[in-house]
Protein backbone atom coordinates (compact mmCIF):
# COMPACT_ATOMS: atom_id res chain seq x y z
CA UNK A 1 0.00 0.00 0.00
CA UNK A 2 1.38 3.99 -0.74
CA UNK A 3 0.30 6.57 1.29
CA UNK A 4 -2.58 8.90 -0.56
CA UNK A 5 -1.85 11.49 -3.16
CA UNK A 6 -4.87 13.83 -1.78
CA UNK A 7 -6.15 13.31 1.89
CA UNK A 8 -9.28 11.68 0.39
CA UNK A 9 -7.59 9.45 -1.71
CA UNK A 10 -7.14 5.83 -0.61
CA UNK A 11 -4.82 4.47 -3.60
CA UNK A 12 -5.06 0.32 -3.17
CA UNK A 13 -2.89 -2.14 -5.06
CA UNK A 14 -2.13 -5.99 -5.65
CA UNK A 15 -4.73 -8.74 -4.08
CA UNK A 16 -6.72 -7.17 -1.69
CA UNK A 17 -7.61 -10.33 0.54
CA UNK A 18 -7.72 -11.93 4.21
CA UNK A 19 -4.25 -11.01 4.49
CA UNK A 20 -4.32 -7.41 3.35
CA UNK A 21 -8.33 -6.34 4.59
CA UNK A 22 -7.27 -5.44 8.08
CA UNK A 23 -4.35 -2.88 7.13
CA UNK A 24 -6.95 -1.47 4.16
CA UNK A 25 -9.38 -1.42 7.09
CA UNK A 26 -7.12 0.58 9.39
CA UNK A 27 -6.16 3.27 6.60
CA UNK A 28 -10.25 3.91 6.01
CA UNK A 29 -10.77 4.31 9.28
CA UNK A 30 -7.98 6.57 9.79
CA UNK A 31 -9.26 8.48 7.07
CA UNK A 32 -12.99 8.20 7.75
CA UNK A 33 -12.19 9.59 11.26
CA UNK A 34 -11.28 13.37 9.58
CA UNK A 35 -14.84 12.78 8.46
CA UNK A 36 -13.92 13.86 4.67
CA UNK A 37 -16.64 15.22 2.76
CA UNK A 38 -15.83 12.62 0.00
CA UNK A 39 -13.76 9.77 0.13
CA UNK A 40 -12.09 8.31 -3.21
CA UNK A 41 -10.60 4.07 -3.19
CA UNK A 42 -8.39 4.39 -6.11
CA UNK A 43 -9.02 0.61 -6.86
CA UNK A 44 -7.06 1.19 -10.36
CA UNK A 45 -3.59 -1.01 -8.96
CA UNK A 46 -5.95 -3.87 -7.17
CA UNK A 47 -6.06 -7.25 -9.31
CA UNK A 48 -8.17 -9.36 -6.97
CA UNK A 49 -10.26 -8.60 -3.79
CA UNK A 50 -12.26 -11.35 -2.16
CA UNK A 51 -15.28 -11.35 0.43
CA UNK A 52 -12.96 -9.67 2.80
CA UNK A 53 -12.00 -7.08 0.85
CA UNK A 54 -15.81 -6.17 -0.22
CA UNK A 55 -16.85 -6.68 3.81
CA UNK A 56 -14.36 -3.62 4.32
CA UNK A 57 -15.60 -1.10 1.37
CA UNK A 58 -18.88 -2.13 2.75
CA UNK A 59 -18.33 -0.62 5.82
CA UNK A 60 -16.70 2.01 4.99
CA UNK A 61 -19.01 2.91 2.65
CA UNK A 62 -21.88 2.82 5.61
CA UNK A 63 -19.69 4.82 7.91
CA UNK A 64 -18.78 7.59 5.44
CA UNK A 65 -22.89 7.79 4.85
CA UNK A 66 -23.37 8.03 8.08
CA UNK A 67 -21.82 11.40 8.37
CA UNK A 68 -23.40 12.38 5.56
CA UNK A 69 -20.10 11.94 2.94
CA UNK A 70 -19.63 10.48 -0.24
CA UNK A 71 -17.78 7.20 -0.72
CA UNK A 72 -16.72 6.62 -4.51
CA UNK A 73 -14.69 3.68 -6.08
CA UNK A 74 -12.89 4.41 -8.98
CA UNK A 75 -10.73 2.82 -11.10
CA UNK A 76 -11.93 -1.02 -11.31
CA UNK A 77 -9.92 -3.15 -13.68
CA UNK A 78 -11.78 -5.41 -15.85
CA UNK A 79 -10.32 -8.31 -13.78
CA UNK A 80 -12.20 -6.91 -10.42
CA UNK A 81 -15.63 -5.67 -12.00
CA UNK A 82 -16.71 -9.31 -12.40
CA UNK A 83 -16.45 -9.63 -8.25
CA UNK A 84 -18.37 -6.11 -7.99
CA UNK A 85 -21.12 -7.12 -10.46
CA UNK A 86 -21.58 -10.91 -9.10
CA UNK A 87 -22.07 -9.42 -5.70
CA UNK A 88 -24.24 -6.72 -7.36
CA UNK A 89 -22.64 -3.91 -5.53
CA UNK A 90 -21.88 -2.08 -8.72
CA UNK A 91 -25.20 -1.20 -8.10
CA UNK A 92 -24.14 0.11 -4.13
CA UNK A 93 -21.31 1.95 -4.76
CA UNK A 94 -20.69 5.13 -6.79
CA UNK A 95 -18.23 4.03 -9.20
CA UNK A 96 -15.95 6.18 -11.42
CA UNK A 97 -13.69 4.78 -14.10
CA UNK A 98 -10.50 6.81 -12.93
CA UNK A 99 -9.36 8.92 -9.56
CA UNK A 100 -9.79 12.23 -11.56
CA UNK A 101 -13.04 11.60 -12.75
CA UNK A 102 -14.38 11.27 -9.22
CA UNK A 103 -12.95 14.07 -7.74
CA UNK A 104 -13.95 15.85 -10.60
CA UNK A 105 -17.51 14.99 -10.52
CA UNK A 106 -18.56 15.28 -7.03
Amino acid sequence: MTLPEAPNVLPLEGEIDLHVSPRVAASLGAMIEQKPPRLVVDLSAVTYIDSSGLAVLIEGMQNVEAYGGKFILAGLQDNVRPIFEIARLDQVFIIFPHVDAALAAI
